[in-house]
């Protein structure tokens, strides 16, 4: 009895749960747009920025130049927030579309190597960015601004 129970529960509450998502992005050859939010160690944020700026985004950079991404944007919030809410970088990347968003990049090792021929300085600068990292998450957004009549 139990079991059924618990059966007609859930095919109740499915469909409110699957409509709770973010609507889907755009068609598969439209753009597709995610930000990474970075909650780094109190008080290491300008180091963060700096290999941040040496060691990855000469590689985000690549990929605007191949046409890949059609854009890349980083900012930080003005105003504090709580700990629990805070972040310090967001990066925005707007993708050509959403295969490229979702499949690692062929390239990407041979891009590392020229772009970075010091590969021991490369990854233990990388190793450093990450050790001060506190938090750091992806989010698909989706623009669902009513088109203008």
């Amino acid at each position: 009895m139990k079991t059924i129970l618990c059966a007609i529960l859930v095919l109740i509450t499915a469909p409110a749960l699957f409509a709770q998502g973010a609507p889907p992005q755009g068609a598969a050859n439209k753009p597709y747009v995610m930000e990474y939010y970075y909650k780094v160690q109190w008080g290491h944020q300008q180091e963060f920025l700096n290999l941040f700026l040496k060691n990855h985004y000469p590689l985000l950079q690549k990929r605007v130049e191949s046409g890949d991404f059609l854009s890349v944007k980083i900012e930080t919030p003005s105003n504090h927030m709580p700990e629990e809410a805070r972040w310090d970088y967001r990066v925005t990347i707007t993708f050509k579309n959403s295969t490229i968003a979702t499949t690692s990049n062929p390239n990407e090792e041979a891009e590392l190597k020229k772009l970075f021929p010091d590969q021991t300085t490369y990854q233990r600068e990388e190793q450093r960015r990450f050790e001060i990292l506190l938090a750091h998450w992806d989010l698909p957004v989706t623009d669902i601004t009513p088109a203008k009549k």
